[in-house]
């Protein structure tokens, strides 16, 4: 059988390229080459990290134009425009890595290693694996003869929603454009070799069962970092190590850990809500607060936060960083919840962790997640889109105070921990992935001769 060689490309943002590099760690644990997909913007803001993550010779990360300028702050109001000018700059240099034999000498496709071989003796790719965001690059590589996997880095359930939104005739209703393109998106899965979902039946038995009739094959296969915890971090922010100090001077679940990911933003009023409210709880909290979080603050601005969270709080009390080893923070045993956007990465860490949630959704999947966390999973409670301290305060004290939110919590970690152990449902639709791979790294292999 042909030497597979899977091309994992994600959207180019931190949690669809922390979930796909798990991805791609796994594959090479199987013994497949795997070529990363980074954009030229990203690569170079992760410069020595990204060379550190390629521990194996099986895999290497190459990069593509996004068609932005380097200044350009691809924020979360900025999506579709990344969106649309990925397709535009990467389309050439793309079909170039895809063509056999696989051509990485060109300018625009650059190993992470400036020193490396051209080919980097890999042989040609066999199958894509893309984000499933990403329409173009599955039409693409069809075309010229390469297979393509579909992975949606959210939830079954937010896909199984956005599958059956209404498609509108035309774009003059007032349905965000961003909308409008995560539906098409999804519909257009439906022509992939495959989907891959990174989860597990325990958590979403129904919403893959009705995924399942409208794809040609499915695997659900997560939680992918649990199932490759020794990956090496590929985060696009410099992560501040001493928080982990921070917590070990502090009493086992005396801390509330706040997050609201990589892109959400918030404004003056409502940070002074959170703020205001967990300093009414009562407990010490660790706060992630990204420099560009907050309104269009800047790094002055950020300062300035931090010190008013310190003197409102106390030094004691309260630790500020900009951006945090999250996996390493939810495992610790001072962190008692975690306040958190509900990104489908961060609900995973969280569930494996068996922490309790206080989930705050800002776009995306995350309104339906947040909807689990307190409805089905019970291992949390959903604030929705409301913002206010006396409700941060109840909720943040009910999710570290309720013995049966903390229980809901535990034992849903361990149903997730036999899920991804071995013979567990995870590692078994794993394991038939990888045999899947290989067959249409096969034909692949079999049709460019």
């Amino acid at each position: 059988m042909a030497a597979a060689h899977v091309l994992v490309f994600p959207f180019p943002i931190q949690g669809h390229i922390n979930c796909m590099l798990h991805f791609a760690t796994a594959l090479v644990g199987a013994g497949i080459h795997v070529t990363f997909l980074h954009t030229d913007h990203n690569l170079r803001r992760l410069g020595g990290r990204a060379s550190s993550a390629a521990r194996s010779p099986l895999l290497r990360f190459l990069s593509v134009p996004d068609g932005l300028p380097d200044d350009h702050p691809r924020s979360a109001s900025d999506l579709l425009e990344l969106y649309k000018s990925l397709a535009g700059g990467a389309t050439g240099p793309y079909r170039a890595l895809l063509a056999p034999p696989l051509a990485t000498g060109s300018p625009s496709s650059r190993a992470a290693d400036a020193g490396a071989d051209p080919t980097g003796g890999f042989p040609p790719v066999t199958c894509l694996v893309a984000d499933g965001l990403l329409s173009w690059a599955f039409d693409v590589a069809e075309e010229l003869g390469v297979p393509a996997i579909a992975f949606r880095t959210a939830s079954a359930g937010s896909f199984l929603a956005f599958l059956f939104c209404r498609r509108p005739n035309d774009t003059d209703d007032d349905v965000n454009p961003a909308l409008h393109a995560l539906v098409e998106s999804t519909v257009h899965s439906r022509k992939a070799r495959a989907l891959i979902f990174n989860t597990t039946t325990s958590l979403e038995r129904s919403a893959l069962a009705h995924v399942a009739p409208h794809m040609r094959h499915l695997f659900a296969i997560g939680p992918l970092h649990a199932m490759s915890p020794a990956v090496a971090t590929c985060s696009l922010l410099p992560e501040d190590d001493g928080c982990v100090e921070w917590l070990d001077s502090q009493a086992d679940r005396s801390v509330v850990y706040v997050s609201l990911g990589s892109l959400a933003t918030i404004s003056h009023e409502q940070f002074a809500e959170f703020l205001h409210g967990l300093i009414a709880a009562g407990y010490s909290f660790l706060w992630v607060l990204r420099p560009d979080m907050v309104g269009a603050s800047r790094d002055g601005d950020a300062t300035t936060l931090k010190e008013a969270i310190r003197a409102a709080a106390g030094n004691n009390k309260a630790h500020v960083v900009a951006w945090a080893p999250q996996r390493d923070v939810l495992r610790h045993r001072a962190v008692g919840c975690f306040l958190t956007h509900a990104g489908w990465n961060s609900t995973l860490e969280a569930i494996v962790e068996g922490v309790p949630m206080v989930c705050w959704p800002f776009f995306g999947d995350q309104q339906i997640n947040s909807r689990f966390v307190g409805a089905v999973w019970r291992n949390g409670l959903d604030m929705k889109d409301v913002c206010e301290r006396a409700v941060v305060e109840r909720m943040v004290r009910e999710a570290m105070e309720s013995d049966e939110i903390r229980r809901s919590a535990e034992a849903l970690a361990q149903q997730v921990k036999r899920d991804v152990a071995a013979g567990g449902s995870s590692a078994t639709e794993f394991d038939r992935l990888v045999g899947f791979i290989r067959e249409l790294s096969a034909s692949s292999h079999g049709q460019s001769q």
